[in-house]
C-alpha cells in the first residue's frame, strides 16, 4: 500500500543542505559517476582539501542524500588487506520539496492501480479507482488513529482550517490534475477522504465535493444523524 512520507522537515532540511556550494558540487559529482565514489576521488575532483570534502560528504549522508558502503578496492582479503574504503553513492530514496505541497505520485499510484485492476477484472475504471482511493485513504487513517485530524491532512498536504461547521482544505495536493480533470481528480479526492475519515474514526464528519476558488475541491462537514 502506498503511504505518506512523514518527514517532510527532513526533506526540506535535505533540499536546504545543497545550499552550501561546495557540497552541492560533491553531491553532483558522485551522483554522476557510474560507480561509489571515495573521499579522495571525490576531494581531487572538486579541488578540496580531503578532511573538508569529508565533512560534506558525511553530512550529505546526515541529510539523506548520499548512502555509504564499505568496499576493499585493491582486492585483497584477510589480514593485512587493510580497511574497507569508504565509498558514496547516491541514496535510495526520493527527496522532494513542492509548496504548494503536492501529492502526485499518490494520484498516479491510485490511477495505474485502477486502471491495472479494472482492465484485469473488465470493471469500471472510474468505479475501481473511487474503491481503491476509498481503501487508501482508510489505510491512512487507520494507521494513525488516535491523531488529530487536523495534523493528519496536514502531513498529507491539504492545509486544514477548522471553521467550526465545516473543515476548509485550503490546498490541493492534485492541483494540477484537478484543473484538466475535475470530475475524475475531485471524485478520487472525496473518496481518499472518505476512507481517511473511516479510518481514523471520525463517523461525526464526512466528505463533500463543494469546489470553491482557491480551496481544495472537497470540504469536511458533519455527518448526517442517522436514526
Amino acid at each position: 500500500m502506498w503511504d505518506v512520507d512523514h518527514s517532510r522537515s527532513a526533506h526540506i532540511a535535505a533540499v536546504a543542505a545543497l545550499g552550501e556550494p561546495n557540497r552541492r558540487r560533491l553531491y553532483e559529482h558522485v551522483v554522476r559517476q557510474p560507480h561509489p565514489v571515495g573521499r579522495d576521488e571525490a576531494a581531487a575532483a572538486v579541488g578540496l582539501p580531503r578532511a573538508t570534502a569529508a565533512f560534506h560528504l558525511d553530512r550529505l549522508v546526515d541529510e539523506g542524500l548520499l548512502e555509504v558502503d564499505y568496499q576493499r578496492r585493491t582486492g585483497r582479503t584477510g589480514p593485512g588487506a587493510g580497511r574497507p574504503a569508504k565509498l558514496y553513492h547516491r541514496a535510495r530514496r526520493h527527496i522532494g520539496v513542492s509548496l504548494p505541497e503536492r501529492r502526485y505520485d499518490l494520484a498516479g499510484h491510485l490511477l495505474a492501480a485502477a486502471v491495472e485492476e479494472a482492465d484485469r477484472a473488465g470493471r469500471p475504471p472510474r468505479a475501481v479507482l473511487d474503491r481503491i482511493a476509498h481503501d487508501t485513504g482508510h489505510g491512512l487513517g487507520r494507521d494513525r488513529a488516535g491523531r488529530a485530524l487536523l495534523d493528519v491532512l496536514e502531513d498529507l498536504g491539504y492545509e486544514p482550517r477548522d471553521l467550526g461547521a465545516e473543515v476548509a482544505l485550503v490546498n490541493c495536493p492534485f492541483s494540477a490534475l484537478a484543473g484538466g480533470h475535475a470530475e475524475l481528480v475531485c471524485g478520487m479526492n472525496r473518496e481518499l477522504l472518505a476512507g481517511l475519515l473511516r479510518g481514523l474514526g471520525r463517523a461525526d464528519l464526512s466528505a463533500h465535493l463543494d469546489p470553491r476558488p482557491g480551496h481544495c475541491c472537497v470540504r469536511l462537514r458533519a455527518a448526517p444523524a442517522t436514526s
